[in-house]
């Protein structure tokens, strides 16, 4: 049996890492003068009331190869191998320190997601069901390999302050974003963010538009579910019920399962981030 490992940027409900038994390493988060393990010892409504009440943003920091190696060394234990499912290569150097910890097992892979968030969770979500049903290292891998290409990532955000202050977005586009009310879509292209779209109003209105845009008229969406992530934590967020609302409305998928965003990547979007993630077929 092969023990299918993640980034905690994976942002999968602990329901599903417990059903397929997908052991997390955190990376991490630094907050003032302190380093948090994101998903273990710091939350994201922490960052966002340590920002709100005037503290610096919070960073992030890649996974080093040490501790891959410790992780690596502790999870493979009772396994025949191991497959550790990584955030996009262009997003962090934990692809990179991975495969440099793997390297030094046998039996170790490290895995490109090419995404981040739930769209990363998806890549971790195919690892894990044909490890689940005796898949090997190199059928497990392609099968990562085949499904990180279709995977549809998109999310909008209500700031650019968040990005600003990470140094991702210059203060001038951040106030004109601002001032304008526009909310970037943002949409992973290639294993990189890209803005896609601008949208201008309340969020709750651009949710509708949102969710119209990406699905209306498209016969290549894979209708068995689709992601629902957000910042907000909240179900009951007039956001995030205004975007379950337009998916419901559109009908384009069997099911929607709402995700929260985490610790890693709230860090970059901020608070009220949504966005619904799908695969291609």
């Amino acid at each position: 049996m092969i023990r299918i490992t993640a980034d905690s940027t994976c942002d999968l409900p602990q329901a599903l890492l417990d059903q397929y038994h997908i052991a997390i390493s955190p990376l991490g988060v630094v907050k003032g003068d302190a380093l948090f393990r994101d998903g273990v010892d710091i939350t994201t409504q922490a960052i966002v009331a340590h920002v709100e009440n005037g503290g610096e943003i919070t960073t992030t920091n890649a996974v080093n190869i040490a501790d891959y190696y410790l992780f690596f060394q502790e999870e493979i234990k009772g396994y025949d191998g191991l497959v550790h499912i990584n955030l996009g290569a262009g997003f962090s150097s934990c692809y990179q320190n991975a495969c440099l910890a793997a390297s030094e097992f046998e039996n170790v892979v490290a895995l490109d997601s090419e995404n981040l968030s739930i769209g990363h969770g998806i890549v971790v979500l195919t690892a894990a069901r044909v490890a689940a049903q005796g898949g090997s290292i190199e059928e497990i891998t392609a099968a990562v390999k085949q499904v990180r290409s279709k995977v549809e990532t998109s999310f909008v955000l209500e700031t650019l302050d968040y990005m600003k202050k990470g140094g991702r977005c210059s203060t001038v586009t951040a106030l004109g974003a601002n001032l304008l009310k526009l909310h970037p879509c943002i949409e992973v292209v290639d294993g990189k963010m890209t803005v896609t779209k601008k949208y201008r109003g309340s969020m709750e209105k651009v949710m509708v538009t949102y969710v119209e845009e990406r699905l209306s008229g498209r016969e290549d969406i894979d209708p068995t579910s689709v992601y629902l992530a957000d910042s907000c934590h909240n179900p009951d967020h007039s956001i995030v019920a205004a975007a379950h609302k337009a998916l419901v409305d559109n009908g384009t998928f069997e099911q929607i399962i709402p995700t929260a965003i985490g610790c890693t990547i709230l860090c970059h979007c901020g608070p009220n981030t949504l966005g619904f993630v799908f695969v291609r077929k």
